[in-house]
């Protein structure tokens, strides 16, 4: 019995030894103010468990022994430690980073505090996107970012946008530089906004890291990534939409337009062709059977987590979006697939490894150009029905030879594009010595882009050059591939805790290569798309006869050292130089060095400043650098044979080879001198940050085409004109920054951000022998181009006669300058060179695509569970010309004509109707209108389940929204669309019937355990 008893004893004591041991901690987890934080990690150190904190910043851990140290961190607040005795229930309040709450920019091979950012940088996160929803990953930066203006060059299904950092700055490409987690990324539609963690903009000579690639500013995108000692964690988002064009044109009815065609007739004398036009009644308008409501849907993925040493992170997103024009011919779809994955392979040496897949099918139609679909459906007569009495499309007579029925057209359209991608980096850090790093990265891009056109034998009508007498299938494989090598070491160490110095020393090897094949084949069976290839065809012809015209290759070889110093947090200084050498310069200046220097002043450090408190934070930094632009094609220094060239052997015509382009081997890079100032400012107990910048950039040795002598063989099939250096413009303007947010109480905050930019762009000097550059389209039979690059005006900006109302009589005629068939109705002109008669030499500068003002203002509240968001979006002072009138005989109008001169004093805006010669089609400001419009770009209303309801169901999150893209737009320009262009410095902002931006309403949910 006694030895049971102590048995018994021994047993139980080890029992409630155990239990005493082993037990659960729980707490609520708050910040310095008391309010609760969701989702703060609460875990176990150096062991791979742990939890999160719920709604209310309650948590609860299990399994928890005497001795364990508990660790709290969250984003933007200090990390605490806290050692657990034999305490069940722990309360903690967590301090904010100063640090962190200025934000940890990536600026280019590194990382920095904003506070120490001494240029010119901006940042969009990841929850902006998410409540924007964006198709594109430009879309989430219009209206957030200062200095950035995106531009859509289409609102179809997959349609890029263009980019342009703070003006533009050559009269070539000016895309900025993007990278993906360090790779080149050239076609943004590859990236699915949903795996981007953040994006950083770099606007000043801080680019200059990045050399003769940076002088059209540069945006670096980092990826989603997973954090070590984190539970899995699964997150979905999901929307549904459904779109609509966001505008129709006010076009003519078959009853109008029958009596502005008979007053035109009878103007020019002829008889009227509608003489019983009261019974035509409304017609067609076509633009009703091309726009169609159309649906879009995006599904997103995510996966994260990690252990002691490992950090993962998947994705995966499926977008279907149909056009608004076609429907299912204007289609976009896309898969992506997102890898992110981190280990620890020992102590000091650390693996980073990204990979992303994207596989998209994309349809298109023909846009903004003359006889597109909306061109056409803009002019298409709506007497004509679109089908005739037999059911066969309706043709499009005597409307000229380019408009033809737009819907046939849409059924007769089989333009199809694919693109498989795949993007890839691999990464190894080495700390050493303690203040040493050494760093190496391998980037790499492949991609192929398949394409096939069928044009099926079609007639639309008499003489039309959209006639198809012989089908034709064309279809192209192009292979894309690019790696980039980094290598840099990096140096940080802090002296007598006053004196950081940061150092950066590295080298990187970018090549880029493609491959194009193409051939044309004619006589598809049964005229349909299912039997339209290559194989099926006859007389098959290869598109890429010269092998130096099918391949491309481009080489980058640079040096870099970058130094920071950075006294007490107060006085900060940092220099950059880069040598870069590129395979598209001559030998004589492949290589070319680009300094570049900041400095910032943390006024509020300083002793004498007091303490803060309406200004609690003031920085002055400025920046001054030299930046490249390499953006031209391979081997344009030397002369290729990728000329057309026609030989007779033995009396015999063979096809060869000839001299392309002539060389210059002289050729260099553009090269920018940027310089920035501004301010960075805290007020109001933080809750207000104010930014404000001076830019001003020139850019010299812009690459032209000049004019050369026939005498020199340029007029040969394939051949052209030297590349040189012979331009120069220049951008400055104000940038302001203002975003102010608030807690209100535990219910309720808010937050309002509003910024604006300003902006003079100025060509400099055009060295070649006109003085000038031409550009654009504006209508056939007028040969002169409508834009221009020239001395003294904006790049781009439009020329042509200038108007002076219109002519009331025949007194004013007589008494006008001379104007070639001028009757009372038509437009007059000013003569502006006082010879008494209008020319062509009467042009003047009559409008100017670039904006003068851009402002984006957002706004955002919560609610208990309820959440809202808003962001708008102002362009002012951009023209746009009006192109999309055909201005024949009798295609259609748009009511404005309904207004036009019928008489003395009826009218001194809108000429006189007539079919004979006259001079009113003449380009001029009459077809220039001002593009500047307000656009509410998204609206958003978000509800949350409450804890209560998320705690049973064992999620995290889970949030329903509804939201409306492109709401409304207010402007004064009739056409489609005034926030479209082609996109180009020269001849952009020109309208031959824009694809509109789509309205969009969506359903959607944030899932997230």
């Amino acid at each position: 019995m006694k030895k049971f008893t102590c048995l018994l004893i021994v047993i139980l004591s080890g029992f409630l030894a155990a239990h005493a041991q082993s037990f659960s901690v729980s707490g609520n987890v708050t910040d310095e103010s008391g309010i609760p934080l969701l989702g703060v990690n609460v875990l176990v150190k150096n062991q791979s468990r742990g939890t999160t904190t719920d709604f209310d910043g309650n948590y609860t851990i299990g399994n928890i022994t005497s001795g364990d140290i508990l660790q709290f961190s969250y984003l933007g607040f200090n990390t605490q430690e806290i050692r657990i005795t034999d305490q069940q229930t722990l309360d903690v309040q967590l301090s904010a980073d100063n640090e962190a709450l200025d934000e940890v920019v990536v600026i280019g091979y590194g990382t920095q505090s904003k506070k120490e950012v001494t240029g010119a940088v901006s940042t969009v996160g990841s929850g902006t996107i998410e409540e924007l929803n964006p198709v594109r990953v430009e879309q989430a930066l219009q209206g957030r970012v200062a200095g950035v203006n995106i531009t859509s060059t289409s609102g179809s299904p997959g349609s890029a946008s263009t980019i342009n950092i703070r003006g533009i700055s050559t009269n070539g490409d000016s895309r900025p530089l993007i990278l993906v987690d360090g790779a080149v990324i050239e076609d943004l539609s590859v990236i699915n906004p949903n795996d981007i963690e953040n994006i950083s903009v770099l606007k000043d000579a801080t680019a200059g890291i990045y050399g003769v690639r940076a002088a059209n500013g540069v945006i670096l995108i980092t990826t989603k990534g997973g954090y070590k000692n984190t539970d899995l964690r699964i997150e979905v988002d999901a929307y549904t939409g459904l779109q609509e064009t966001s505008r129709k044109l006010p076009v003519l009815n078959a009853t109008e337009y029958a009596v502005i065609l008979n007053e035109a007739f009878v103007a020019g004398g002829q008889n009227p062709p509608f003489p019983n036009y009261r019974n035509l009644g409304e017609g067609t308008d076509y633009q009703d059977e091309v726009f169609q409501q159309a649906l879009m849907s995006d599904t997103n993925l995510s996966i994260s987590g990690g252990g002691e040493k490992t950090a993962y992170s998947f994705g995966a997103g499926y977008l279907d979006q149909n056009g608004i024009v076609g429907g299912e011919s204007s289609n976009f779809e896309r898969f992506t697939g997102r890898m992110n994955f981190n280990y620890d392979i020992i102590k000091n040496l650390k693996l980073s490894t990204t990979a992303i897949y994207t596989h998209s099918n994309r349809k298109t139609l023909a846009e903004n150009a003359l006889g597109s679909v909306l061109f056409n459906a803009i002019n298409m007569a709506p007497t004509i029905p679109v089908y005739d009495e037999n059911g066969d499309f309706s043709l499009a007579e005597l409307l000229g030879n380019e408009v033809i029925n737009p819907v046939a057209q849409i059924q007769n359209t089989y333009n199809n594009s694919q693109v498989d991608k795949i993007t890839g980096t691999a990464g190894l850090s080495y700390d050493f010595l303690e203040h040493f790093k050494a760093e190496t990265r391998y980037q790499f891009n492949y991609s192929e882009v398949r394409g096939i056109n069928f044009q099926p034998q079609a007639y639309y009508g008499s003489g039309k050059v959209f006639n198809v007498d012989r089908n034709v299938v064309s279809e192209s494989t192009n292979f894309y591939r690019d790696y980039t090598f980094d290598a840099f070491l990096s140096y940080d160490n802090t002296f007598n805790d006053l004196h950081n110095v940061k150092a950066l020393v590295g080298t990187s090897v970018f090549r880029t290569t493609g491959d194009f094949y193409g051939f044309t084949g004619y006589d598809i069976p049964g005229n349909s798309f299912e039997n339209a290839s290559i194989e099926n065809a006859s007389d098959v012809v290869d598109n890429y006869i010269n092998v130096s015209n099918r391949i491309f290759d481009q080489r980058l070889l640079s040096y870099f050292a970058r130094l920071q110093y950075n006294y007490d947090e107060r006085y900060l200084l940092s220099g950059v130089i880069r040598r870069d050498g590129s395979s598209n310069f001559g030998p004589e200046n492949k290589f070319g060095w680009f300094p570049s220097a900041s400095a910032g002043w943390v006024i509020s450090e300083e002793d004498f400043y007091g303490n803060g408190d309406l200004v609690s934070f003031l920085k002055l930094r400025s920046s001054y650098g030299i930046l490249g632009n390499d953006r031209i094609g391979a081997f344009g220094y030397v002369s290729l044979l990728n000329g057309e060239g026609t030989y007779v052997f033995d009396d015999t015509l063979y096809y060869g080879v000839a001299a392309g382009r002539l060389s210059n081997p002289e050729l260099q890079w553009e090269e920018q001198t940027a310089f920035d100032v501004g301010i960075d400012a805290r007020l109001f107990g933080d809750k207000l940050d104010l930014t404000v910048d001076y830019f001003k950039r020139q850019t010299d040795k812009l690459l032209l085409t000049p004019q050369v002598s026939g005498i020199l063989g340029v007029g040969a099939p394939g051949a052209g004109a030297p590349i040189v250096n012979a331009g120069s413009v220049e951008n400055k303007g104000w940038e302001f920054s203002l975003g102010y947010r608030q807690i209100v109480n535990d219910d309720f905050d808010f937050n309002i951000n509003w910024n604006l930019t300003t902006l003079e762009n100025e060509v400099l000097s055009v060295a070649n022998e006109n003085g000038f550059v031409p550009g654009g389209f504006f209508a056939v039979g007028q040969g002169d181009a409508p834009a221009r690059m020239e001395a003294g005006h904006p790049i781009g900006y439009f020329y042509g006669l200038q108007t002076d109302g219109i002519f009331q009589n025949a007194e004013e005629v007589a008494a006008g300058p001379s104007q070639p068939n001028a009757h009372p109705g038509d437009l007059r002109y000013v003569d502006q060179n006082g010879d008494g008669v209008i020319t062509p030499d009467d042009r003047v500068e009559i409008g100017d695509p670039i904006p003068d003002y851009t402002m984006g203002l957002n706004l955002g509240f919560n609610y208990k569970n309820f959440d809202f968001t808003a962001y708008a979006f102002a362009s002012v002072g951009n023209d746009i010309v009006r192109a999309y009138d055909r201005n024949e005989t009798r295609t259609n109008k748009t009511s404005y004509v309904l207004n036009r001169w019928t008489g003395e004093g009826t009218s001194n805006t809108y000429p006189r109707v007539n079919i004979g010669a006259n001079y009113n089609s003449v380009f001029s400001d009459f077809y220039v209108e001002d593009g500047s419009y307000l656009r509410l770009q998204n609206v958003q209303l978000g509800y949350s389940l409450g804890e209560n309801i998320t705690e049973q169901l064992g999620i995290r999150k889970l949030r329903f929204y509804l939201a409306v893209n492109n709401a409304f737009t207010i402007t004064d320009y009739k056409g489609y669309d005034p926030s479209a262009s082609s996109g180009a410095p020269i001849g952009g902002g020109i309208d031959q019937g824009f694809y509109p931006v789509p309205r969009v309403y969506t359903a959607g949910l944030n899932f997230k355990f």
